[in-house]
């Protein structure tokens, strides 16, 4: 029962996107509302971020809290770049990348240890809040902005996490991998125009 609540939650976050763009401009709170939204507004942000979660769910350990929070951190940093007006080489192309290899290290379940999980996610981070950052409405708070992109992420982290962690059935780690692989062919199709 666990299983099917986590799912269903799961899948209610998921299909935040519609709701989180019905309101994108409005900048209710500030830009708060655009930067939660900006997170779903992409199939390849989405992805990346259940995926990390995904991951530091089957690495376990000290890696559940420091792999997400590793891509945060160099997340708001890339933010602030973006926002900054700093330009970085093929970011589109390194965030689309991000899906692939995030997806593909859940589907082989790569084991490494917490200080290169870290560096990978950190790196496909800094990419990401790039272009959180560079898409900043004009009129929005910055700080609001952030405070929303870090809340969206944060939840996308968490229900990988979540479908990760599910250990109720002899199924989860290959479920969690299935996902992984999802997500990497995704990624792929993504990246076919690039």
């Amino acid at each position: 029962m666990k299983t099917i609540r986590t799912l269903a939650i799961a899948a209610a976050v998921l299909g935040l996107p519609g709701v989180a763009q019905a309101h994108t401009g409005l900048h209710v709170l500030g830009g708060a509302d655009a930067g939660f939204a900006h997170p779903f507004s992409g199939l390849d942000h989405l992805l990346t971020m259940v995926a990390v979660g995904l991951w530091a769910a089957s690495l376990g350990g000290s890696a559940r809290l420091l792999v997400p929070a590793a891509f945060v951190g160099v997340m708001v940093a890339g933010a602030a770049l973006g926002a900054a007006g700093v330009t970085l080489p093929a970011v589109e192309t390194a965030i689309a990348a991000s899906v692939i290899a995030v997806g593909v290290l859940v589907a082989a379940a790569v084991r490494v240890p917490v200080g290169v999980a870290m560096t990978i996610v950190a790196v496909f981070a800094l990419f990401h809040g790039h272009a959180h950052g560079s898409e900043m409405p004009a009129m929005a708070s910055p700080l609001a902005y952030g405070l929303g992109f870090v809340a969206a992420t944060a939840i996308l982290h968490g229900v990988g996490f979540i479908l990760g962690a599910t250990r109720e059935y002899r199924m989860a780690p290959v479920l969690a991998r299935a996902a992984g692989g999802a997500i990497a062919v995704t990624g792929v199709a993504l990246a076919w125009p690039l």
